[in-house]
């Protein structure tokens, strides 16, 4: 039988606000607390047999792991779910959203979402945090580019402008900005701009270092390596995001999970189909369409496939390759499931007349 107190807490990131909820007379009362470990022991202290209900946040994970460890049963409510979402409301505060995680955990309705253990959330975020920095050289990549550009010089072009002998030949053109008069001032923003580049190209050789190691230790990452296309960063994105690959019921779960399946709308006679969800992990979905073309060099399997999805390749490349995309997912939780590597689908006999 359910316990008939629900501690449902609104996270903020400085302030959060808890609703003590008693499932059979609806009564409920609010606390302020500050969002710290000791005031949340505090608020759960006061309710030993309670179920505690958080919405999933940056907070979320030691909130969590601070309610399991001391007995408490916790879910963890997806707020990008249909049923959290409150849109044109007259009102809407913290108090607010924490009843109703109270109302919806009171009558089985609160959607949930898996919350992994410290470890793959860690994991998860040095894996974000990479792909943040690559996001970051880029820009770097970018902006020099541009300060080329916009004074008449030959752009860099081509990986080998990014190799330490390129590097060299970029900063050539660069002076200190201490150093600049005022109608050389671009060459002192070049000299920070590859001061910066060198700089992240050592932050992301750290953190994939450190990936690496993780990478080596997980049987998934290894079996999810041996799809031809699929490199290492891909592997071990697609490997801590699913996790245990029994938690999906379906295919088509695994891809709304990673918002990589259209939105529909339907009324009466009316049934629409529009642009992908885009709800889930941004970045493992981010990786998988890099993944998708990529592959469209190395594996025969997703060449036909983008094929059959383009009528041949005359029309409809990016909507393709994002169902490629979906179906790399797909395949990729199926060799997890099944704990076997990459076996590629058998060549059509030629019948003969």
């Amino acid at each position: 039988m359910a316990t008939d107190t629900i501690i449902a807490i609104d996270l903020g990131r400085f302030n959060s606000v808890a609703c003590v909820y008693t499932r059979s007379t609806r009564a409920h009362t609010f606390r302020t607390l500050d969002t710290t470990p000791a005031d949340v022991g505090r608020v759960l202290a006061a309710h030993p047999r309670a179920v505690v209900v958080i919405e999933a946040c940056a907070n979320a994970g030691w909130v969590h792991d601070q309610a399991i460890a001391a007995g408490y049963p916790v879910k963890v409510a997806n707020t990008a779910a249909e049923a959290w979402k409150f849109q044109h409301l007259k009102r809407k505060t913290d108090k607010d959203d924490a009843v109703r995680l109270a109302e919806l955990e009171a009558i089985g309705q609160l959607p949930t979402v898996a919350l992994p253990d410290p470890a793959t959330r860690e994991r998860r975020a040095l894996i974000a945090f990479r792909q943040e920095l690559v996001g970051r050289r880029v820009a770097c990549q970018n902006r020099i580019r541009a300060l080329f550009a916009g004074h008449g010089l030959a752009t860099p072009r081509g990986h080998r402008a990014w190799t330490a002998t390129g590097l060299d030949g970029i900063a050539a053109q660069a002076k200190p900005l201490a150093d600049c008069g005022p109608a050389e001032l671009w060459k002192g923003m070049l000299d920070l701009a590859v001061t910066e580049y060198r700089a992240l190209v050592d932050r992301i050789a750290d953190a994939e270092r450190a990936l690496d190691v993780l990478a080596a230790a997980d049987v998934r990452t290894t079996l999810l390596e041996t799809i031809p296309g699929v490199g290492r960063r891909t592997a071990e994105a697609v490997a801590a995001h699913l996790g245990d690959p029994t938690r999906f019921a379906s295919a088509k779960q695994v891809g709304a999970y990673a918002g990589l399946v259209p939105k529909q709308y339907q009324s009466g006679v009316t049934d629409r189909k529009g642009r992908i969800t885009r709800r889930g992990p941004g970045v493992l979905r981010k990786l998988l369409v890099e993944c998708a073309w990529c592959m469209l060099r190395y594996n025969p399997w997703a060449r036909a496939q983008y094929a059959r999805l383009t009528g041949g390749g005359a029309s409809r490349k990016k909507p393709a390759i994002v169902a490629l995309a979906r179906k790399l997912l797909v395949r990729c939780w199926a060799i997890l499931r099944s704990g076997q590597g990459w076996r590629a689908d058998p060549v059509p006999a030629v019948v003969s007349g």
